[in-house]
């Protein structure tokens, strides 16, 4: 009987356990923390928007100042996973990120707001690709699909987690001044810590991890990666007689290159320049994130027309476009938060977590790739008659629908680890993020400016983009089969 195995054949001998539960859940976390203090500013901006005195433009500002920050760093987080490991990069990472996040807590004005946010998210901007990146390094090839899609449905309910943490927070009327910062310390300020702590979690439970055993084997530390190989075994079948026969893994045949231009370059030379190219205008056509930034706020104003019995027969947009005048006219605070609005939030999160459970299930059979274009086609087209309908409510279903289409992101992602191989992987999900998060500075400020001034081409357009998203990944080859086997 033969002890020597490929990699992925010793990895599968590991089972799927304890181990396997534990990377789960920690990746889980690491993602919750993530978007907690990436997207946090999706509650913190209009909630802060009286103290600090914000018009339109500086909230705008403020929400897509983290964007650039995410831009800015995620390629350089992704080379340095791919360089230290993934373990390390994480830990240093998340720590960072959550100790500025804290620190802008104490702001004074909304530029300080903004520098420190920016920063925070530039610290943060590689834990969602270095998470995933990890995950699947980590797991058995036969589960790795399924794993990482439910992984993906944790960040998902994170956005809800951010509703649920601010609704007994944010409607708290406390203020306690502090003469040293000339600054009222209240609610906002109290839940901008609050989004700080999953990241305490997420690095406790990163520190009982093992490094991904793949890295190891990718750079060359072929006896480093059999240990790391061992002990996730051990961890898997504690309790058992189950025994780890790999003995010794076939080592690389081409050593490894260490230098940062075989770490960059590869991804745009072919054949891996399709996939870059392919990936990166699958993530920059899917622009649902800007409308989920602006979601608090649409959900808002509309919330509060149609409690008071107006706007039933009118869509979207013209609720919006009715409420800036009726909450003129009413006197009502433009950045009170209602309740509701942000338990809409945290029921958009469920849903995307449900569905991403329901693909799960489905996607061995369909395929990541099929499943993409059915999920684009549909949303799309509903975003593109959200407007067309003149019933609140049948208007607001199909523009759940329409957000729903954010699930592929979690598709997409699965996609780019079987797309590029493990030592350029780090840099290349963080590369073709980036290509999103760059098109997403500019949507954030383009659907700010639309919803006020041109609400229903906002929805043409961008709808229009995402349905083309089908057209686009119909160029990936068939994975159906390959999922299957």
């Amino acid at each position: 009987m033969s002890f020597k195995f490929t990699f992925e054949e010793a990895l599968g001998r590991t089972g799927f356990g304890r181990y396997s539960y534990t990377v789960i859940g920690a990746i889980g976390v690491n993602t919750i923390a993530y978007a907690c203090i990436t997207y946090g500013t999706t509650i913190i901006v209009p909630s802060s928007a009286c103290e600090l005195h914000t018009t339109s433009t500086q909230r705008g500002l403020l929400a897509a100042g983290p964007i650039i920050g995410l831009i800015l760093g995620s390629g350089l987080w992704g080379l340095l996973a791919d360089l230290f490991g993934r373990r390390r990069t994480l830990l240093i990472s998340i720590l960072s990120a959550a100790f500025v996040n804290v620190l802008s807590s104490f702001s004074v004005n909304w530029i300080m707001l903004l520098c420190l946010q920016f920063l925070s998210a530039l610290l943060a901007s590689g834990l969602f690709s270095q998470s995933m990146s990890m995950l699947s390094e980590s797991v058995p090839v036969a589960k790795r699909n399924v794993v990482m899609l439910l992984a993906n449905s944790i960040s998902f309910l994170a956005q809800g987690l951010m509703a649920v943490f601010a609704i007994p927070i944010i409607p708290l009327t406390f203020s306690y001044y502090i003469p040293i910062l000339n600054i009222h310390w209240n609610s906002w300020r109290t839940l901008q810590i609050v989004y700080s702590l999953p990241s305490l979690v997420a690095a406790g439970w990163m520190y009982y991890l093992e490094e991904s055993p793949k890295f190891a084997y990718a750079r060359g530390m072929h006896d480093e990666s059999l240990e790391i190989l061992k002990r996730i075994h051990n961890i898997n079948y504690r309790g058992t007689r189950e025994i780890f026969e790999v003995v010794e893994i076939v080592k690389l045949q081409k050593a490894p290159t260490f230098t940062i231009k075989e770490q960059i370059f590869p991804l745009f030379r072919l054949p891996l320049l399709k996939s870059t190219v392919i990936m990166t205008l699958l993530l920059i056509f899917q622009q649902l994130r800007a409308f989920i930034m602006w979601l608090p706020t649409i959900s808002n104003q509309v919330l509060k027309l149609v409690k008071e019995g107006e706007g039933t027969e009118l869509t979207v947009c013209g609720v919006l476009n009715a409420s800036r005048t009726w909450e003129t006219n009413s006197g009502i605070s433009p950045c009170s938060l209602d309740v509701a609005a942000m338990l809409t939030l945290f029921t958009l999160g469920l849903i995307h977590s449900m569905l991403i459970c329901l693909v799960s299930i489905v996607v061995n059979k369909v395929g990541r790739r099929n499943m993409v274009i059915i999920i684009t086609t549909v949303c799309g087209l509903c975003g593109i008659v959200v407007n067309l309908v003149p019933n609140i409510f049948v208007s607001g279903i199909l523009f759940m629908v329409f957000m729903a289409g954010f699930i592929v992101i979690s598709l997409y992602m699965a996609m780019a680890v079987a797309l590029f191989p493990t030592h350029l992987r780090a840099f290349a999900l963080s590369f073709v993020l980036s290509g999103g998060r760059v098109a997403l500075f500019a949507s954030v400020q383009i659907i700010n400016y639309l919803l006020e001034n041109n609400c229903e081409f906002s929805f043409h357009l961008f709808s229009g983009i995402f349905a083309l998203s089908a057209l686009l990944a119909s160029f990936l080859s068939d994975d159906s089969k390959t999922v299957k086997n």
